[in-house]
């Protein structure tokens, strides 16, 4: 009756971007990211280390996020790319496409945009322009 749940988040955090912090430029990360501020470029992980990210109620991204594994309650204005999965938490607003292999929505939370199944294509993560 019970399922195991094979996507967990990264336990750790290695980076955090802090409420008071405005980035203005990509970033590209490794492990945990958490984003409580805000980002004004395009978020990304080397293909090679899966990593990832959580964008809190009080974070907001403007650019392309890619990642393995991604947790956003905040607001998001660009590409949404999930390599393993992406969970959409109920105060979420996605303004674009969303490209997922597994997806969990929670009531409240808002896509402006398609939604893309990836399958087992991963080809489709290489670029944040796809």
């Amino acid at each position: 009756m019970f399922f195991k749940k094979s996507n967990r988040v990264q336990n750790s955090i290695d980076t955090l971007v802090g409420v008071d912090t405005r980035i203005n430029g990509d970033v590209h990360f490794s492990g945990g990211l958490r984003v409580d501020g805000s980002i004004c470029g395009n978020v990304t992980e080397p293909n090679a280390s899966p990593s990832t990210l959580i964008l809190s109620e009080n974070g907001s991204i403007e650019g392309a996020v890619t990642a393995s594994k991604i947790v956003i309650n905040g607001k998001v204005v660009g590409a949404v790319k999930a390599g393993q999965f992406i969970e959409l938490q109920s105060k979420a607003h996605i303004t674009g496409d969303v490209h997922y292999k597994s997806l969990e929505m929670h009531t409240g939370a808002v896509i402006e945009g398609k939604l893309v199944f990836l399958g087992d294509n991963p080809q489709v993560l290489e670029g944040a322009d796809n």
